[in-house]
């Protein structure tokens, strides 16, 4: 009989654990897709602000330009 109710006991234990483990096993999927998609959007992110300071840097060269035209207009003026 106490056999009996320590194979119960010890049955109840295996599946506590097993019911931890499926747990643990969903959080890891869930991170790895969030961590996925944080590394895409990391990606991305590098990518926009590559193009944003390509932009920047020509808008710059334009805005030189204009004001050393401005300057030698003024000059020959």
């Amino acid at each position: 009989m106490a056999e009996a109710k320590s194979n119960g006991a010890f049955d109840l234990e295996l599946k506590r654990l097993e019911k931890r483990v499926d747990e643990l096993l969903n959080t890891v999927q869930q991170i790895k897709e969030e961590n996925r998609a944080l590394r895409q959007r990391q990606e991305t992110l590098a990518a926009e602000k590559t193009s944003l300071l390509n932009r920047s840097e020509q808008v710059r060269t334009r805005v030189e330009a204009m004001i050393g035209r401005l300057k030698a207009m003024e000059h020959s003026a």
